[in-house]
């Protein structure tokens, strides 16, 4: 006897092998049927992940307004998670037109655009195909790749564009060098023929594992802005929060994927051409929908508070918002995280005295927001950042040693220290 679950699981997968051959974009169950239908039994967990965003200028040259035109793409990622297999997640999201992957390959990362020979797996897509076209507006997953890794392992995938792509769905502030090369170099092993460069990852959103460890929804997500994207961290380093947080798990016996869901000047409450949908409407997907996640920490609403206290064209329009008006755009998070059985833990917003987010109405609504979150009790834990990274002589501001210079975004030793401020046992 076939269960009415699993019906519907093979309806939907169905459905989604045939809405990419027609090219219309998979619904949100048919992609996730598709993954199941392909899927280790042990199960995938996210190790790595990234949130997609609309092409846009941002704030170092990159390729997303222009595309790819006949090239290869190279990018280097580190996961927080081991196994004996691995598979890519690519979206097309903002993109205009379908989106076609000739070849795909993933490797155990040498040095920069090199990879270690003997590594390099190709990758299939819908159950052997080599090639795949992603419609506008779709994400897909590849198939399972024997590779094994290791936590904290660099991977670097590569991707062979064989048209022209249009403008690509990327993110915007990796903190890691991607590469591009003319024609097809999926293949090679050296760095060569992948003579430029640019610090956004492009169509890439995850890298999941599975084996030897036993499928768990023990992940934790990191949701917020440029504060959890890592701005102002070593580029090449992986210095984020999420890296350290991942790191001090590890070193206490508790070895769990640390995923990032930041976007660079993202607001709970308002979508930004530049900066992403609002949080309320990405957290499912970049959040919530990652295999294997059991607890998210959500760190947002600086920049709901903080753009309009400055006339920086790029924070425009920015609607004054009150504490009201942010608290219960985080209570909706924290229903959608408890729909879906996840434990969700809130923080308090950094300093932000002396930066270019500053003012009165911000510190006040910053002050009454923190307060909620420490006393409300609606979160089901909360990490204190505004504590424990405020200067002991100005809590206002961010203390000098951990201030990346511009009052309002730490730098790698304040990243550091928001990993150490999170008591392990609350995630």
């Amino acid at each position: 006897m076939i269960s009415r679950a699993r019906i519907s699981v093979v309806t939907a997968a169905t459905a989604a092998a045939l809405a990419l051959t027609a090219g219309v974009t998979l619904t949100g169950a048919q992609a996730q049927a598709q993954n199941e239908i392909h899927a280790p039994k042990g199960g995938w967990a996210a190790a790595w992940a990234a949130s997609p965003q609309r092409p846009s200028t941002g704030f170092k040259p990159n390729w997303s307004e222009a595309g790819f035109d006949r090239q290869t793409l190279r990018q280097v990622v580190r996961v927080t998670e081991g196994g004996t297999r691995a598979r890519i997640r690519l979206s097309n999201a903002y993109g205009a037109s379908p989106l076609r992957i000739e070849s795909a390959t993933v490797a155990r990362t040498k040095k920069g655009a090199a990879v270690e020979e003997g590594s390099v797996r190709r990758l299939t897509f819908g159950g052997g195909k080599r090639a795949a076209t992603i419609p506008a507006g779709g994400r897909l997953a590849s198939d399972a790749a024997g590779l094994e890794l290791d936590a904290f392992e660099s991977v670097t995938v590569t991707l062979h564009l064989s048209g022209t792509t249009g403008p690509a769905t990327f993110h915007s502030q990796a903190f890691a060098t991607s590469y591009r090369a003319d024609g097809d170099h999926t293949g090679d092993t050296g760095a060569g023929a992948f003579d430029e460069s640019t610090e956004s990852w492009y169509y890439l959103t995850g890298v999941d594992v599975s084996g030897p460890r036993p499928a768990a929804r023990d992940g934790v997500v990191l949701f917020g802005d440029s504060i959890t994207d890592g701005f102002a961290s070593s580029t090449d380093r992986d210095r984020r929060w999420s890296d350290a947080l991942a790191e001090r798990l590890a070193d206490a016996g508790d070895q769990r994927p640390v995923l990032n869901a930041g976007i660079g000047g993202n607001m709970v409450l308002n979508d930004s051409a530049w900066y992403g949908e609002k949080g309320v409407g990405r957290f499912a997907r970049d959040a919530l929908d990652l295999p294997g996640v059991g607890t998210v920490v959500v760190l947002e609403g600086v920049n709901d508070i903080g753009f309009g206290e400055t006339d920086k064209p790029t924070y425009k329009p920015a609607p004054t918002v009150s504490a009201r008006q942010l608290i219960n755009g985080h209570r909706k998070l924290i229903r959608e995280a408890r729909a879906k059985g996840l434990r969700v833990v809130g923080a308090t917003l950094l300093p932000l005295g002396g930066s270019d987010h500053y003012g009165p109405h911000a510190a006040a609504v910053s002050d009454e927001f923190n307060t909620w979150v420490r006393t409300s009790g609606e979160y089901d834990a909360y990490v204190d950042f505004d504590k424990a990274l405020a200067d002991p002589a100005d809590p206002e501001r961010i203390a000098p040693a951990y201030d990346s210079g511009d009052h309002l975004h730490p730098n790698d030793a304040g990243y550091r220290a928001m990993a150490r401020a999170v008591e392990l046992e609350e995630l």
